[in-house]
């Protein structure tokens, strides 16, 4: 049985976001605007993307 994926994708600057925000995207793996990473789909990935959801952009893999 395959793992699930989720593509997370930074679309929005964290520049002006709050310090904690910014950690969060950081942690996710997303270092410059429209880069794509690939992720676990578990509650802790799902937690950190709902946390930025207003920063990044998700699609199932």
């Amino acid at each position: 049985m395959a793992d699930k994926k989720v593509k997370v994708t930074l679309v929005k600057s964290p520049i002006g976001a709050i310090p904690k925000h910014r950690k969060t995207v950081e942690a996710l793996g997303l270092k410059k605007m429209h880069k794509t990473v690939e992720l676990p789909d578990n509650a802790a990935t799902r937690g950190m993307v709902e946390q930025v959801k207003h920063l990044v952009k998700v699609e199932e893999a």
